[in-house]
């Protein structure tokens, strides 16, 4: 344990397994207050009684990102624990691999509300709670976001999404700069996480979802505190 993070709150969303979980966990670890957001409740509980067993400190709260309500609520509960959040890191994701002449309005709607309507509105409810204090905001996009990088069939949806959230991310760095709210997005290539293996199992992961929350917290400390509005883009070197 350390205390770089400590006394910040911090809610990690897509905290149940992969990027988000480890994220968490890395957190927790710099003594961080963390909030653990996803649908699942048994990975949940299990990835909060791991951080507390290690000495940290965890509130898994089952949350649908897509649902304004459930967003909200969680949100608000976290104030009631611990207080208004300090940081938001948003790597709650879905994905369909589908050709797009099979592709169903259910299965696009499925991917664009997690992985985008979500991304805002835990961005909103976070800005409410930073727009006096202060924060810092970390979306995770995709290299599968990023213009003139090689794009794989069946994933419209996910392509479409993450373009949003890299967009969203621009936006929201703007109104925050005179809030304090610092914003910046990341968009990681090959991680090795089940979405990646759902997405396009051909690929050689280049990192681990511990590699990218070792990233991820170095981005929302205080030595990070110079970028903002960044896209910062991760090619593998494998």
């Amino acid at each position: 344990m350390s205390e770089e993070f400590a006394g910040r709150v911090a809610i990690v969303t897509g905290a149940s397994q992969g990027i988000g979980a480890a994220t968490a966990r890395a957190l927790a670890a710099r003594g961080a207050h963390v909030a653990l957001m996803a649908r699942s409740a048994d990975l949940l509980a299990t990835e909060a009684r791991a951080i507390v067993e290690r000495g940290g400190v965890a509130l898994p709260l089952v949350t649908d990102v897509a649902q304004g309500e459930q967003v909200r609520a969680s949100f608000a509960r976290v104030d009631e624990v611990y207080g208004p959040c300090d940081l938001l890191i948003t790597a709650a994701g879905e994905l369909v691999n589908v050709p797009f002449l099979d592709l169903d309005e259910a299965s696009w709607d499925r991917v664009i509300n997690t992985n985008l309507r979500g991304t805002m509105l835990c961005c909103h409810a976070a800005f409410q709670r930073m727009r006096e204090r202060g924060g810092v905001i970390i979306l995770l996009s995709s290299l599968s976001g990023v213009k003139n990088v090689e794009k794989f069939p069946g994933l419209s949806a996910y392509v479409a999404s993450k373009f949003g959230v890299a967009g969203l991310a621009e936006a929201l760095a703007v109104e925050g700069k005179p809030l304090g709210i610092r914003v910046v997005a990341v968009s990681p290539g090959a991680v090795d996480t089940p979405m990646l293996r759902a997405a396009a199992p051909h690929l050689r992961p280049g990192m681990t979802p511990s590699d990218m929350a070792e990233l991820l917290v170095w981005l929302a400390s205080d030595a990070a505190r110079h970028l903002g509005g960044t896209n910062l883009e991760l090619f593998s070197n494998n």
